[in-house]
């Protein structure tokens, strides 16, 4: 067998525009030969792939799904909202769903590592996928609920732009299953941040208590009084961040918590997720006149 030198993996990659280790793998696999480990690479549908890896990936979609005691949120980015319509992009992303629901994989690269079909990985398809249509995408997040008793219930809103999953623990029931769709429905419009006020962390009710207090302070209130209108302040703050305490949005006479108990007393809403699409990316301004001057001059 050939030795494999770095100087070879470089001018691999230069030619190939292939990450690293795929490079050495491709030399070792065709025994040093420059052009076959290309033709490798472009047959593992990864010679392109790494070139787009820069390029911002905001769009794309999310995708939940719920099957008996399980439901998968997951969000797949790509470069441009078209992509999502794309029936290639939309196969992987349903195809990696079941991976998860069935296969539960611990993290992103876990879930990467695993097979998807023709004897490649999720990331080997999807760097594939990524040579095929030509924009960068990548397989962002996703979180996986169960419940032991009880129902799941997924929810997609905006043709993939918001998916949210809940989790109840209780006896199943069809009427506890439209329930749990309705919450997830809550969730995608109101987006609570905690379940309930023991999920609110220490850090965030002091830092809310803080800035209350430093307003009632600075209206000149009272000193004596400021701790007791903090107080009730802070019942307003639980009722906008805490899911059980928030006006149901299927019937805003009734709490969330109150329209639980009124379906099955003894049931608890043990998990919520929610995810929209591209949140915390930092999207590319465009500059469309830039855009066209670049490719004249180009």
């Amino acid at each position: 067998m050939a030795q494999i030198t770095a100087a070879d993996v470089k001018k691999l990659r230069e030619m190939s525009g292939a990450g690293m280790m795929d490079c050495k793998k491709a030399l070792a696999e065709t025994d040093g030969d420059m052009d076959a480990a290309v033709d490798f690479l472009r047959k593992k549908g990864l010679s392109a792939a790494s070139k787009k890896a820069g390029r911002i990936a905001a769009e794309g979609v999310v995708l939940a799904r719920s099957e008996g005691k399980a439901a998968v949120v997951v969000e797949v980015n790509a470069e441009t909202d078209f992509v999502s319509k794309n029936d290639s992009f939309t196969s992987f992303v349903n195809v990696i769903s079941d991976i998860i629901l069935h296969e539960k994989p611990a993290d992103i690269d876990a879930l990467k590592a695993m097979p998807f079909k023709d004897g490649l990985t999720v990331e080997q398809t999807l760097s594939q996928l990524i040579a095929t249509i030509g924009e960068n995408m990548s397989i962002r997040r996703f979180e996986l609920i169960e419940v032991d008793s009880g129902v799941t219930a997924a929810y997609v809103h905006g043709a993939g732009k918001i998916g949210v999953l809940v989790g109840i623990r209780g006896e199943e029931s069809e009427a506890l299953n439209e329930f749990a769709r309705g919450v997830a429905m809550h969730v995608a419009a109101v987006n609570p941040r905690f379940i309930n006020r023991d999920d609110v962390s220490a850090e965030a009710i002091e830092r809310e208590r803080a800035v209350l207090t430093e307003r009632a302070a600075a209206s000149g209130k009272p000193e004596a009084i400021i701790d007791k209108i903090v107080s009730g302040q802070m019942v307003k703050f639980y009722s906008e961040v805490c899911l059980l305490e928030q006006d149901f949005v299927m019937d805003s006479d009734l709490k969330v918590g109150k329209a639980l108990e009124n379906i099955q007393a003894d049931a608890e809403i043990t998990s919520i997720a929610r995810f929209q699409l591209g949140e915390g990316i930092e999207k590319k301004k465009e500059d469309f006149a830039a855009e066209v001057a670049a490719q004249v001059n180009g």
